[in-house]
């Protein structure tokens, strides 16, 4: 499997590292515009540096809980971002957003995949992304960010995430969004509890049977910081675990903060997975 996107190619047979940019204020203690865009581009130096393959940027939280941010903020936090780092690099860049004008400038501005936790069901999303003609992430999510943990409930988990990534694809089809531009991402921490996520991960391999890339992402997340009690920048090693499970189950990009111990990691996978 290749992703293509702005006359480049991504390489999805061996496992891909996403680091994690958020521009949201609580992620960047300095407010100030130049700030963020200073330590965004410093963070996505380091991760360049690191190995990272891609980058995702982000300026809208979507942790449980999180208020609604509206355009114009979510503009300001992330077109500068995009633009600085296209200025000093080739990596790829996604764009994590659910609106479709944000979309359409983050592209414009440089950005290579759309990573939309809504799946392109933002009004004029689908569209928008039919036109940006880059890779697209599809995730899954039960209910929004600010109600999604109060009481996630499933049929069978694993056939309704895959009966809903199922339907997102055909929308995406019907617009005119080529099948072999799309990822897809189950949505660890997305309206789930902590036994659906495991639950998830144990069985991720069944999500090869739709025939697209898979994106993880567990990082972080409450699945690891509330089984350990710990802080949440305090799971490094958990999250490199996680990542680590799903590459061996044949995730093909992990998106992850901490980039460093996650590229150690995938090399060991690779070399597994070479000997397999």
């Amino acid at each position: 499997m290749i992703l293509y996107a702005n006359n480049k190619q991504l390489d999805l047979s061996v496992p891909q590292v996403m680091g994690i940019i958020n521009v949201t204020p609580d992620s960047f203690s300095d407010g100030g515009k130049f700030n963020s865009v200073d330590s965004a581009l410093e963070q996505a130096t380091k991760m360049i540096a690191a190995g990272a393959t891609i980058l995702d940027i982000g300026g809208e939280s979507t942790r449980p809980g999180a208020p609604d941010v509206e355009l114009e903020e979510e503009l300001n936090r992330v077109i500068p971002v995009i633009e600085a780092i296209r200025a000093h690099s080739q990596i790829w860049i996604s764009v994590d957003t659910s609106k479709a004008e944000v979309m359409r400038q983050a592209v414009q501005a440089g950005a290579d995949i759309i990573n939309d936790v809504r799946a392109l069901q933002e009004p004029g999303a689908l569209e928008a992304a039919a036109e940006a003609n880059v890779p697209v992430c599809l995730m899954h999510m039960q209910g929004q960010p600010r109600t999604m943990q109060s009481a996630p409930h499933y049929e069978d988990i694993l056939s309704d995430i895959s009966q809903f990534l199922e339907e997102r694809v055909r929308a995406c089809e019907s617009v005119g969004i080529a099948k072999e531009q799309l990822i897809l991402d189950p949505g660890f921490g997305f309206g789930k509890t902590l036994a659906h996520n495991y639950h998830l991960l144990a069985h991720l391999e069944q999500f090869h049977q739709l025939g697209l890339p898979l994106l993880a992402g567990m990082s972080r997340k409450s699945m690891i910081f509330k089984v350990l009690d710990k802080k949440p920048a305090d799971c490094t090693v958990a999250s490199v675990t996680c990542a680590t499970i799903a590459a061996m189950k044949g995730a093909q990009i992990l998106r992850v903060h901490d980039v460093d111990e996650t590229i150690e990691a995938m090399k060991m996978v690779q070399l597994v997975q070479a000997n397999h």
